[in-house]
């Protein structure tokens, strides 16, 4: 009767076990924000690479994303991707992008994102890259980038909160 009772017991635990370890964010709390999955796509021949992350603004006054720093980048942009005339471009966002309060905003490659200048080539899939956030209010903010694959829209363990 126990092997029996262990049969369903044990796959049942285990799913659990998988469905949370896929549902586990990386999350940072600074002040008033809370910044959730902060990740880079894996440099892809190129010395750049777009990446994103989710703020969320729990205060009573806006904040700004300036840009931020990671380990083998020579720096982090928040940039905004626009289609103009058939033309694809990418480009600084002057001032940084605002985080308005009550507000949760989510950046991401095609549109709002964070461009990595200067990556190493030697970045994988599922690596850890230190680094910082520098928000205008708050201030720099230590997060860690998970590296995700070079095509790659938002982070593995995306679960469309925002």
């Amino acid at each position: 009767m126990l092997s029996h009772l262990c049969s369903y017991v044990l796959p049942a635990t285990l799913a659990l076990a998988s469905v949370s370890s896929l549902a586990q964010a990386l999350e940072y709390k600074a002040g008033s924000l809370t910044i959730t999955d902060p990740w880079v796509r894996a440099p892809q021949g190129s010395a750049q690479a777009g990446g994103g992350l989710a703020i969320t603004n729990t205060g009573s006054a806006p904040d700004h994303l300036l840009g931020g720093t990671a380990s083998g980048a020579s720096r982090v942009e928040v940039h905004v991707t626009s289609h103009e005339g058939g033309t694809t471009q990418m480009r600084p966002v002057e001032g940084g992008v605002e985080i308005k309060p009550g507000e949760a905003i989510r950046l991401a490659p095609g549109g709002r994102h964070l461009m990595f200048i200067g990556l190493k080539p030697s970045l994988g899939e599922g690596e850890q890259v230190e680094g910082t956030l520098q928000f205008k209010n708050t201030g720099t903010v230590p997060v860690k980038f998970e590296v995700q694959a070079a095509t790659a829209r938002a982070p593995a363990n995306h679960t469309n909160k925002h």
